[in-house]
């Protein structure tokens, strides 16, 4: 923290994944709770983490005036009022942003301020809580390399982190935090089918669950193609392929395909100033 700031960050929109974002730096060992500052205007709804001893405020202003790294962390509608209510009390030599909002580009950020500020895209997912995050950091050609450098640093702690360029960040977005919701889905429909053939509920969930985690650990561990690994578990004529080719023949990869493209243009157009 810089001398005379009383918080290493603020993160300013308490949601899931504001809340998520502090969990995991605290559980990372990055800051001590009461170094995080979150805000919500409902402060009871985010009672849990004050009885952890992190910093919750009711005022953005507060916040932003204690901490010289802000974290937005607020929904796409809610950004323009935000920005307006911060901006008069952002010091660009002093101050640095990082958003997680999806839809809203630096420029447009920095226009809702009224002034330039140093500030870097994130997309991470609610796995930051877990440390499990796929999160995404962009500048555009105004950024600051050394902001950038920070927020690597910062969510390197919270999983894995890939810098593209601001372009591709709302693709990331569908990819990458939609991605967790269409997941988890997957793993519901495969504890579903556990149940159909003769598995006790929570015995399925654990198996499919499991299941998942190991299918994606064999695709990160050496970087292999998805059908590298499939190719390894399915034999002519037998049961792997014949339901592989059954949830093809029911559309499973076009469905996915398309659900992700559809996120994508749903987020470009989420954030409105």
């Amino acid at each position: 923290m810089s001398v005379g700031s009383q918080y290493g960050v603020a993160i300013l929109g308490g949601g899931n994944l504001g809340s998520a974002l502090a969990q995991g730096w605290v559980f990372a060992g990055r800051f001590k709770p009461a170094e995080v500052a979150v805000t919500r205007r409902q402060v009871g709804k985010v009672s849990a983490l004050a009885g952890d001893g992190f910093s919750v405020l009711a005022s953005n202003v507060e916040a932003v005036h204690g901490a010289d790294l802000v974290v937005l962390a607020v929904q796409p509608q809610q950004l323009a009022g935000l920005l307006e209510e911060i901006g008069p009390h952002l010091d660009p030599e002093r101050h640095r942003v990082i958003s997680v909002v999806s839809g809203a580009s630096i420029a447009e950020i920095c226009e809702g301020l009224g002034r330039r500020v140093k500030t870097l895209r994130a997309m991470p997912n609610t796995a930051v809580r877990i440390r499990e995050s796929m999160t995404c950091l962009a500048i555009d050609e105004h950024g600051d390399a050394d902001l950038l450098a920070e927020g690597e640093e910062l969510f390197d702690l919270l999983g894995e982190t890939l810098v593209i360029t601001e372009e591709m960040i709302v693709p990331a977005t569908a990819l990458c935090a939609c991605g967790i919701a269409f997941f988890l889905r997957c793993i519901r429909a495969a504890s579903q089918g556990g149940i159909e053939i003769g598995f006790h509920p929570k015995d399925a969930a654990l198996l499919a669950a499991q299941t998942a985690k190991g299918a994606a650990a064999l695709s990160l561990q050496d970087g292999s193609h998805p059908e590298s690994e499939i190719d390894r578990v399915t034999t002519p004529r037998g049961c792997t392929i014949t339901g592989l080719n059954e949830m093809e023949h029911r559309g499973l990869s076009s469905a996915m395909i398309k659900g992700i493209v559809a996120s994508a243009n749903a987020a470009g157009a989420l954030y409105e100033g």
